[in-house]
């Protein structure tokens, strides 16, 4: 605003000289005024200039009185630029350590961040040592106790290990008179030896007499479908346990009077088992020891998980035998059986806890793979065939397949 100020000043004033200088020449040469010898048309051109140098001058003193800017404009334009230029550096300069400030102070951050990630590792290190200081402190407590126990048991025992001193010189006094009752001793137990082992064929002649089922002989077995209720449960096996005492009456030959007694803890926990079992489950009844008539059934209780072992036409085993000009065919086939009774049992078949068995065979079936094997020639391949589908109850029943090697038609 200033400037445009000076601008408008600057106008008026040099309109203003202009009109003055004009105006003055004019009288001067109306009036013909002469000085320094000029003539009056010369002076009155003189007298112009110099009133205009004068109001020029005046204009400039008056308006460098009154405004600072045209002082400076006048006077001070040189220090002025000057100071700019110094100025300028100077902003250089400040803004250059600008950016050098705001390196440090980002490499600053860095590494504050840093030594707070620090401060929080060594916090937690300091917690964890204080930690295992507390215990330790702890565990020395304890030591400490256990040292003063130990310290005083050791007493006890320097006391006691004089006692036990005195009393080894006394034993060994006594040593020699025992010696001599040991030898005694051992005169009698050998006599006593005999006597036990003549009792004890005595008894076992008079108790496998009278045997009706051995330990481990299954009384009864069935199929129980799990994940009911322990009252059906417990009906399925009052069921079997019937069973087994018509088993049993059979055995003996009475009218049923030898009822099975089963370990109540043990039957509670079955049914508890076969409660929680997805699926069906196979339970056993076995004699727990040699049963002799009159005496109380005693029974163990086997469960085991009833899964499918043999689809109906699965293949179980096969054996190659070559044939000799004499050879034993039925020991062969029962040879191979029992090759076939092992598969199973290691596939899943429940076997007979006393025969070891877990299928049956006809008679009739038996005498056609014995005969057919009795006329074979060279080598022979035995193939067993589940007939049924089979679980882990059995019983397994089988197909047998003959058939000749290659090379021997």
């Amino acid at each position: 605003m200033s400037g445009i100020y000076l601008i408008a000043v600057l106008i008026v004033t040099g309109g203003a000289i202009a009109f003055i200088g004009d105006r003055l020449g004019t009288k001067i040469g109306k009036k013909r005024l002469s000085i320094f010898g000029l003539r009056p048309r010369h002076t009155s051109n003189v007298i112009t200039i110099i009133t205009g140098f004068i109001i020029t001058a005046l204009t400039i003193g008056i308006m460098s009185m009154t405004s600072q800017n045209v002082r400076t404009a006048l006077f001070g334009l040189e220090e002025l630029n000057e100071n700019l230029a110094l100025k300028q550096s100077e902003l250089e300069t400040l803004s250059a350590e600008l950016i050098t400030a705001k390196q440090e102070y980002q490499q600053a951050n860095e590494a504050l961040d840093k030594s707070k990630e620090e401060v929080d590792n060594l916090q937690k290190e300091q917690l964890t040592l204080r930690d295992e200081s507390t215990k330790l402190k702890a565990e020395n407590i304890e030591i400490e106790m256990a040292n003063a126990k130990l310290f005083s048991e050791n007493e006890q025992l320097t006391e006691q290990n004089g006692s036990l001193t005195a009393s080894n010189e006394e034993l060994a006094r006594n040593n020699s008179a025992l010696s001599n009752s040991n030898e005694k001793l051992k005169s009698d137990n050998k006599d006593l030896e005999t006597r036990n082992n003549r009792l004890r064929e005595g008894l076992v002649a008079i108790r496998e007499g009278d045997i009706v089922f051995r330990a481990g002989e299954i009384l009864a077995s069935g199929v129980i479908k799990g994940g009911r209720e322990a009252e059906e449960i417990v009906k399925d096996i009052d069921d079997l346990a019937e069973v087994a005492t018509a088993n049993i009456a059979r055995r003996i030959g009475n009218s049923g009077e030898e009822a099975v007694w089963i370990y109540q803890p043990e039957l509670k926990e079955t049914v508890e088992k076969i409660s929680q079992s997805p699926g069906d489950m196979v339970l056993r009844i076995i004699s727990a020891g040699n049963l002799m008539k009159g005496e109380p059934v005693r029974t163990s209780l086997e469960l085991f998980r009833n899964d499918k072992i043999y689809d109906k036409g699965e293949f179980i085993f096969t054996r190659a035998y070559e044939l000799t000009d004499k050879f034993n065919a039925e020991g062969l086939v029962r040879d191979f059986l029992g090759e076939v009774n092992r598969t199973a049992v290691s596939k899943g078949v429940l076997a007979d806890p006393i025969t070891g068995a877990v299928g049956v065979m006809e008679g009739s079936q038996l005498y056609q793979v014995v005969d057919a094997v009795a006329h074979g020639k060279g080598t022979i391949i035995l193939s067993a065939y589940a007939r049924d589908v089979t679980t882990s109850i059995g019983p397994l029943r089988l197909n047998i397949e003959i058939s000749e090697a290659k090379g021997n038609l």
